[in-house]
């Protein structure tokens, strides 16, 4: 196999390890064995879970992050629709280029910021992303009298952004909802921390204490992937 393909499958596997949270001997294999145990983890691991098609996709974009938002701005410069944008917003946000995100956004909404709330909820994100606090808050009161608003992450950022603009009350009854059993890990996690803030030790408690309950019955993937959230909950926990 030629030298270029391996090291671009070895840098497949492990970044799809580590977006995972695989196992740590899954890096040892693909390190030491390039070949076979990158054979072995794309089986075992990968072609189980998705299709070849969105695996090579993300092949490409590890070894070429740019080349999608390439992709999409040439698709953007011969029809500039509505949906293009958004794409290739999306592309941008991938890369955490959010300022360059925001940007498609806001030329597809074009001013109008109730013409479509999921736009509005990209647009919240990577305004909260920038520290844009107060267009957080702007686009958060433009959406938030709809139906898939309450309890979801849009919520929750906007509480942030209340609470990063002095207004604690405000806040805590925005960031409450996200405390969802069996979800929102992280989110919950910020939400324990800022009760402590408060003085509501006991009340962030709780929280903490059904975190750690819920973690002992995880499948194998979500143990994988929450392992860092746990950790940083049990360490809390033990801190007060």
């Amino acid at each position: 196999m030629p030298y270029f393909l391996i090291i671009a499958l070895q840098a497949y596997c492990i970044y799809h390890a580590i977006k995972n949270r695989n196992e740590y001997y899954w890096y040892f294999l693909i390190l030491f064995l390039p070949v076979i145990g990158s054979v072995i983890y794309l089986v075992t691991q990968v072609f189980n879970k998705k299709d070849l098609d969105v695996v090579q996709n993300e092949i490409v974009s590890v070894i070429n992050p740019t080349k999608k938002v390439n992709d999409l701005k040439k698709q953007v410069e011969f029809a500039d629709t509505f949906q293009n944008r958004i794409h290739l917003g999306d592309a941008l946000y991938e890369i955490g280029d959010y300022n360059a995100g925001i940007g498609e956004y806001e030329i597809a909404l074009n001013g109008n910021y109730k013409s479509d709330s999921g736009v509005v909820k990209k647009l919240l994100e990577g305004y909260y992303q920038t520290s844009q606090f107060d267009k957080v808050i702007f686009c958060a009161e433009q959406i938030h009298q709809k139906a898939d608003f309450k309890g979801s992450r849009s919520q929750f950022l906007y509480g942030l952004a209340l609470e990063k603009s002095g207004r604690s009350e405000e806040a805590e009854e925005n960031l409450r909802p996200i405390d969802q059993r069996y979800s929102n890990y992280e989110e919950r996690y910020i939400l324990a921390q800022f009760l402590i803030e408060k003085g509501k030790i006991a009340e962030s408690r709780e929280i903490l204490e059904e975190i750690i309950l819920e973690s002992q019955h995880m499948s194998k993937p979500n143990r994988n992937k929450y392992r860092g959230v746990v950790n940083n909950v049990k360490k809390l926990m033990a801190s007060i």
